[in-house]
């Protein structure tokens, strides 16, 4: 099994993966959105998205979608073919997708919008946290892409607010702005922090 960035060499399984994934919504019964395969081979001409292979077979797709001006970056459409299901395939998609957009766009907030729990554990993993819709992109371009959903009309009647999916963000601000303040303390600052705690440390020998 190898899963790589996709090309316009693996335009032939455009069609399998549309297919696979309305096959999806079907059996779950949620809403799951359609895809085309025209729109799903522009993601791969343009590198944004990642194929999973068993040889020549298709077994598992996901891709990456920029909205707001690349302000926030969404990992959709993750799909595995029923035949390569409870591998634990999902999740070596979901992290390979995750670290292909976090290369290509570092400094865009990753967002998810799902109903499966599954996904929702996967995006806890990576650093994803619940949030509100309104903490998502207000690019109206994403939100039309809900439409051949059969839950659109639960979102249109509460404006956006709110829907049965459940809204998910990554912040890499937030992620890694603790891990940068570290190292930016210098030397000075280090040994005062040192002398301290040693001060500390030396009080509480004396009681």
């Amino acid at each position: 099994m190898k899963i790589v960035i996709a090309d316009k060499s693996h335009s032939i399984y455009a069609d399998i993966i549309c297919k696979t994934i309305e096959e999806a919504a079907q059996v779950r019964g949620t809403g799951i959105a359609k895809r085309q395969p025209e729109y799903v081979i522009t993601k791969m001409e343009n590198g944004n998205a990642v194929i999973a292979l068993e040889g020549d077979q298709f077994a598992g797709f996901c891709y990456i979608e920029s909205w707001g001006h690349g302000k926030f970056v969404a990992n959709s459409g993750l799909i595995v073919h029923p035949d390569f299901r409870n591998l634990g395939l999902a999740k070596q998609i979901k992290k390979v997708i995750f670290e292909h957009s976090r290369a290509k766009f570092p400094d865009s907030k990753v967002f998810s919008i799902t109903t499966g729990l599954a996904v929702m554990k996967m995006n806890s993993e990576l650093g994803y946290k619940p949030v509100t819709f309104s903490e998502l992109t207000d690019d109206q371009s994403f939100w039309k892409g809900c439409q051949t959903c059969k839950n659109f009309d639960v979102l249109t009647r509460t404006e956006q607010k709110m829907c049965l999916c459940t809204g998910m963000l990554y912040d890499p601000k937030k992620i890694e702005e603790p891990k940068s303040k570290k190292h930016n303390y210098d030397n000075k600052t280090w040994t005062r922090l040192k002398l301290i705690k040693q001060n500390m440390f030396l009080k509480k020998e004396k009681k």
